[in-house]
């Protein structure tokens, strides 16, 4: 079992009941799932970007990314339904878990002045998303095999039913967040 998730079992679970009277063990929230998305609209032009940044999300996913396809044609972006656009990863059950710890613990460390995430990344259904810069911060990446830098979105979704629980939850687990 990862280390988050008997963090999760022995510590934040009763913290959760204590703080917010839950009756039942299986009403107190937990991370459903992990999303990465790499959005590469460059890949219109110069497919070989696409194919880097797939093989660098399986990287640092430890999961094969699948290629995602536009689904509707704008002409302003020079953009065809069906064309190849981005990357994306969905984590679930250990891997999320271990994604999880080597974000909280190694990655978001990594970045430039970081003084902690913004607590407003929820959206009203307790699911925070934020945005990496730089995805050279994640160890497994060799900077010297980098062609351009890219960016990402992380999606943390829970069963939580308020911004707050979600909150509560995912400190305890050890995101930081400013203070």
């Amino acid at each position: 079992m990862s280390r988050l998730k008997e963090k999760y079992n022995a510590d934040v679970v009763p913290d959760l009941v204590k703080e917010f009277g839950y009756t039942s063990i299986m009403s107190v929230p937990k991370i459903e799932k992990v999303t990465l998305n790499m959005g590469l609209g460059e890949a219109i032009q110069n497919i070989k970007i696409l194919d880097s940044g797939a093989e660098e999300l399986t990287l640092i996913a430890g999961q094969k990314a699948v290629v995602t396809k536009a689904k509707k044609s704008i002409a302003g972006f020079k953009l065809r339904q069906g064309m190849s656009i981005g990357c994306m990863v969905t984590l679930r059950r250990k891997k999320m878990y271990d994604f999880l710890d080597k974000l909280f613990n190694v990655a978001l460390p990594r970045v430039r002045d970081f003084r902690g995430l913004s607590d407003k990344s929820f959206d009203g259904r307790a699911n925070c998303s934020l945005g990496i810069k730089e995805h050279i911060i994640f160890p497994e990446i060799d900077y010297d095999k980098v062609d351009k830098m890219k960016g990402l979105n992380i999606t943390i979704v829970t069963t939580a039913k308020t911004d707050a629980e979600g909150l509560y939850l995912l400190k305890h687990l050890g995101m930081p967040f400013r203070n």
